[in-house]
Protein backbone atom coordinates (compact mmCIF):
# COMPACT_ATOMS: atom_id res chain seq x y z
CA UNK A 1 0.00 0.00 0.00
CA UNK A 2 0.71 3.92 -0.35
CA UNK A 3 0.77 6.21 2.44
CA UNK A 4 -1.52 9.09 1.73
CA UNK A 5 1.59 11.13 2.74
CA UNK A 6 3.02 10.42 -0.56
CA UNK A 7 -0.21 10.65 -2.63
CA UNK A 8 0.02 14.20 -0.78
CA UNK A 9 3.28 15.23 -2.45
CA UNK A 10 2.91 14.28 -5.69
CA UNK A 11 -0.06 16.16 -5.75
CA UNK A 12 1.25 19.56 -4.23
CA UNK A 13 3.95 18.48 -6.76
CA UNK A 14 1.46 19.51 -9.70
CA UNK A 15 0.38 22.69 -7.87
CA UNK A 16 3.60 23.64 -7.03
CA UNK A 17 5.87 22.49 -10.54
CA UNK A 18 9.41 24.76 -9.90
CA UNK A 19 13.03 23.62 -8.32
CA UNK A 20 12.32 26.50 -5.85
CA UNK A 21 9.50 24.91 -4.33
CA UNK A 22 10.94 21.45 -4.45
CA UNK A 23 14.14 21.82 -2.90
CA UNK A 24 12.10 23.14 0.24
CA UNK A 25 10.60 19.89 0.27
CA UNK A 26 13.41 17.43 -0.82
CA UNK A 27 12.78 15.38 2.36
CA UNK A 28 9.49 14.95 1.70
CA UNK A 29 10.29 13.87 -2.10
CA UNK A 30 12.97 11.48 -0.69
CA UNK A 31 10.19 9.81 1.74
CA UNK A 32 7.72 9.47 -1.07
CA UNK A 33 10.14 8.14 -3.39
CA UNK A 34 11.32 5.21 -0.70
CA UNK A 35 7.41 4.40 -0.02
CA UNK A 36 6.89 4.06 -3.87
CA UNK A 37 9.91 2.02 -4.04
CA UNK A 38 8.24 -0.37 -1.34
CA UNK A 39 5.39 -0.65 -2.62
CA UNK A 40 7.52 -1.83 -5.75
CA UNK A 41 8.86 -4.40 -3.80
CA UNK A 42 6.35 -6.11 -3.46
CA UNK A 43 4.54 -6.09 -6.52
CA UNK A 44 7.99 -7.93 -8.37
CA UNK A 45 7.64 -10.85 -6.91
CA UNK A 46 4.03 -11.24 -7.60
CA UNK A 47 4.49 -10.13 -11.02
CA UNK A 48 7.20 -13.06 -11.35
CA UNK A 49 4.86 -15.54 -9.80
CA UNK A 50 2.34 -14.83 -13.12
CA UNK A 51 5.00 -14.22 -15.54
CA UNK A 52 8.27 -16.30 -15.60
CA UNK A 53 9.93 -14.34 -17.94
CA UNK A 54 9.69 -11.71 -15.63
CA UNK A 55 13.03 -11.61 -12.97
CA UNK A 56 12.19 -12.02 -9.55
CA UNK A 57 15.22 -10.32 -8.45
CA UNK A 58 14.77 -7.19 -10.18
CA UNK A 59 15.51 -4.28 -7.97
CA UNK A 60 12.86 -1.81 -7.93
CA UNK A 61 15.02 1.33 -8.37
CA UNK A 62 15.20 -0.14 -11.85
CA UNK A 63 11.44 0.08 -12.09
CA UNK A 64 10.64 3.51 -10.58
CA UNK A 65 10.90 6.01 -13.48
CA UNK A 66 12.65 9.25 -12.37
CA UNK A 67 10.54 13.00 -11.72
CA UNK A 68 12.38 14.51 -13.26
CA UNK A 69 11.36 15.43 -17.19
CA UNK A 70 13.22 16.02 -19.78
CA UNK A 71 12.17 19.02 -21.32
CA UNK A 72 14.38 19.85 -23.94
CA UNK A 73 12.07 19.59 -26.65
CA UNK A 74 8.74 20.30 -25.04
CA UNK A 75 6.46 23.56 -24.78
CA UNK A 76 5.88 22.02 -21.23
CA UNK A 77 8.71 23.31 -19.22
CA UNK A 78 7.42 21.76 -15.75
CA UNK A 79 10.42 20.11 -14.35
CA UNK A 80 8.87 17.43 -12.59
CA UNK A 81 6.43 14.28 -13.49
CA UNK A 82 3.29 14.86 -11.56
CA UNK A 83 2.94 11.41 -11.10
CA UNK A 84 5.10 7.56 -10.02
CA UNK A 85 5.51 6.11 -12.96
CA UNK A 86 6.32 2.22 -12.88
CA UNK A 87 7.64 0.24 -15.68
CA UNK A 88 7.68 -3.29 -15.24
CA UNK A 89 10.02 -4.74 -18.20
CA UNK A 90 11.42 -8.10 -18.59
CA UNK A 91 14.75 -7.40 -20.67
CA UNK A 92 15.07 -3.53 -19.17
CA UNK A 93 15.18 -0.16 -20.68
CA UNK A 94 16.37 0.59 -24.50
CA UNK A 95 14.55 -2.94 -25.64
CA UNK A 96 11.43 -2.77 -27.58
CA UNK A 97 8.98 -5.57 -26.08
CA UNK A 98 5.86 -5.89 -24.37
CA UNK A 99 5.85 -4.19 -20.98
CA UNK A 100 3.60 -3.97 -17.79
CA UNK A 101 3.20 -0.14 -16.28
CA UNK A 102 2.18 1.00 -13.51
CA UNK A 103 0.79 4.98 -13.35
CA UNK A 104 0.45 6.50 -9.74
CA UNK A 105 -1.33 10.25 -10.35
CA UNK A 106 -4.23 11.50 -7.78
CA UNK A 107 -7.22 11.36 -10.24
CA UNK A 108 -5.80 9.44 -12.88
CA UNK A 109 -4.11 6.02 -12.02
CA UNK A 110 -4.08 3.21 -13.63
CA UNK A 111 -2.20 -0.13 -14.14
CA UNK A 112 -1.39 -0.77 -17.86
CA UNK A 113 0.11 -3.86 -20.15
CA UNK A 114 0.75 -3.75 -23.45
CA UNK A 115 3.00 -2.64 -26.38
CA UNK A 116 2.91 1.36 -27.02
CA UNK A 117 3.76 2.27 -30.42
CA UNK A 118 5.76 -1.05 -31.43
CA UNK A 119 8.01 -0.40 -35.17
CA UNK A 120 6.53 -0.91 -37.89
CA UNK A 121 7.92 -4.40 -38.54
CA UNK A 122 6.66 -5.50 -35.15
CA UNK A 123 3.16 -3.89 -35.31
CA UNK A 124 2.74 -5.41 -38.54
CA UNK A 125 3.59 -8.83 -36.97
CA UNK A 126 0.99 -8.14 -34.17
CA UNK A 127 -1.93 -7.23 -37.20
CA UNK A 128 -1.27 -10.52 -39.07
CA UNK A 129 -1.38 -12.61 -35.94
CA UNK A 130 -4.66 -10.92 -34.69
CA UNK A 131 -5.37 -11.86 -38.38
CA UNK A 132 -4.27 -15.39 -38.42
CA UNK A 133 -5.08 -16.33 -34.97
CA UNK A 134 -8.74 -14.49 -34.53
CA UNK A 135 -10.43 -16.55 -32.59
CA UNK A 136 -7.00 -16.76 -30.17
CA UNK A 137 -7.32 -13.01 -29.75
CA UNK A 138 -10.90 -12.71 -29.16
CA UNK A 139 -10.58 -15.46 -26.59
CA UNK A 140 -8.45 -12.89 -24.51
CA UNK A 141 -10.13 -9.79 -24.47
CA UNK A 142 -13.20 -11.43 -24.38
CA UNK A 143 -12.66 -13.35 -21.20
CA UNK A 144 -14.33 -12.30 -18.24
CA UNK A 145 -11.48 -11.72 -15.53
CA UNK A 146 -10.09 -9.45 -18.60
CA UNK A 147 -13.49 -7.70 -19.58
CA UNK A 148 -13.89 -6.93 -15.61
CA UNK A 149 -10.61 -5.21 -15.25
CA UNK A 150 -9.64 -4.13 -18.79
CA UNK A 151 -10.17 -1.75 -21.68
CA UNK A 152 -8.14 -1.51 -24.77
CA UNK A 153 -6.64 2.21 -25.31
CA UNK A 154 -8.02 3.70 -28.75
CA UNK A 155 -5.70 6.59 -28.43
CA UNK A 156 -3.54 5.24 -31.45
CA UNK A 157 -5.80 4.63 -34.30
CA UNK A 158 -5.52 4.54 -37.78
CA UNK A 159 -8.20 6.84 -40.02
CA UNK A 160 -8.44 4.23 -42.40
CA UNK A 161 -7.27 0.55 -42.91
CA UNK A 162 -3.69 -0.36 -42.62
CA UNK A 163 -1.84 -1.15 -45.75
CA UNK A 164 -3.05 -5.13 -46.74
CA UNK A 165 -6.51 -5.00 -44.77
CA UNK A 166 -10.10 -3.67 -46.37
CA UNK A 167 -12.71 -1.62 -44.40
CA UNK A 168 -14.96 -4.50 -44.26
CA UNK A 169 -12.65 -6.94 -42.18
CA UNK A 170 -15.04 -8.07 -39.24
CA UNK A 171 -11.78 -6.83 -36.92
CA UNK A 172 -10.77 -3.75 -38.47
CA UNK A 173 -10.93 -1.55 -35.19
CA UNK A 174 -8.73 -3.68 -33.70
CA UNK A 175 -6.20 -3.50 -36.82
CA UNK A 176 -6.07 0.26 -37.11
CA UNK A 177 -4.95 0.45 -33.62
CA UNK A 178 -0.87 1.66 -33.49
CA UNK A 179 -0.59 0.63 -29.66
CA UNK A 180 -2.21 -2.29 -28.18
CA UNK A 181 -2.55 -1.09 -24.26
CA UNK A 182 -5.10 -2.78 -21.96
CA UNK A 183 -5.87 -0.36 -19.27
CA UNK A 184 -7.33 -0.95 -15.79
CA UNK A 185 -8.01 2.26 -14.10
CA UNK A 186 -7.46 2.38 -10.36
CA UNK A 187 -8.59 4.67 -7.52
CA UNK A 188 -6.76 6.62 -5.43
CA UNK A 189 -8.32 4.97 -1.87
CA UNK A 190 -7.71 2.12 -3.45
CA UNK A 191 -3.79 2.73 -3.04
CA UNK A 192 -4.12 2.92 0.49
CA UNK A 193 -5.32 -0.37 1.52
CA UNK A 194 -3.34 -3.17 1.96
CA UNK A 195 -5.46 -5.02 -0.68
CA UNK A 196 -3.94 -3.71 -3.64
CA UNK A 197 -1.11 -6.38 -3.87
CA UNK A 198 -3.65 -8.76 -3.91
CA UNK A 199 -5.66 -6.47 -7.01
CA UNK A 200 -2.69 -5.87 -8.78
CA UNK A 201 -1.68 -9.68 -8.32
CA UNK A 202 -5.17 -10.80 -10.04
CA UNK A 203 -4.43 -7.96 -12.64
CA UNK A 204 -1.42 -9.44 -13.64
CA UNK A 205 -2.99 -12.93 -14.14
CA UNK A 206 -5.73 -11.34 -15.92
CA UNK A 207 -3.48 -9.70 -18.56
CA UNK A 208 -1.08 -12.31 -19.04
CA UNK A 209 -2.53 -14.02 -22.00
CA UNK A 210 -2.48 -10.58 -23.61
CA UNK A 211 0.96 -9.82 -23.23
CA UNK A 212 2.01 -13.99 -23.95
CA UNK A 213 0.22 -12.80 -27.43
CA UNK A 214 2.08 -10.01 -28.34
CA UNK A 215 5.69 -11.94 -27.12
CA UNK A 216 4.37 -14.61 -29.47
CA UNK A 217 3.14 -12.46 -32.73
CA UNK A 218 6.92 -10.61 -31.80
CA UNK A 219 8.31 -14.25 -32.18
CA UNK A 220 6.62 -15.12 -35.92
Amino acid sequence: MIKPETLGFITDVAKNNNREWFAENKDRYEAAREDVLSFITLLIPELAAVDREFPSDMPAKKCLMRIYRDVRFSKNKDPYKNNYGTSFRVKGKGVPEPEYYLHIQPGNSFFAAGFWMPEAGVLKKIREEIDYNTSEFLDIINAGDFKKLYKLSEEDKLKKAPKGYENDHPLIDLLKLKSFIAIYQLKDEEFLNPGIVDKLKNAFKSVYPFILFLRNAMAQ
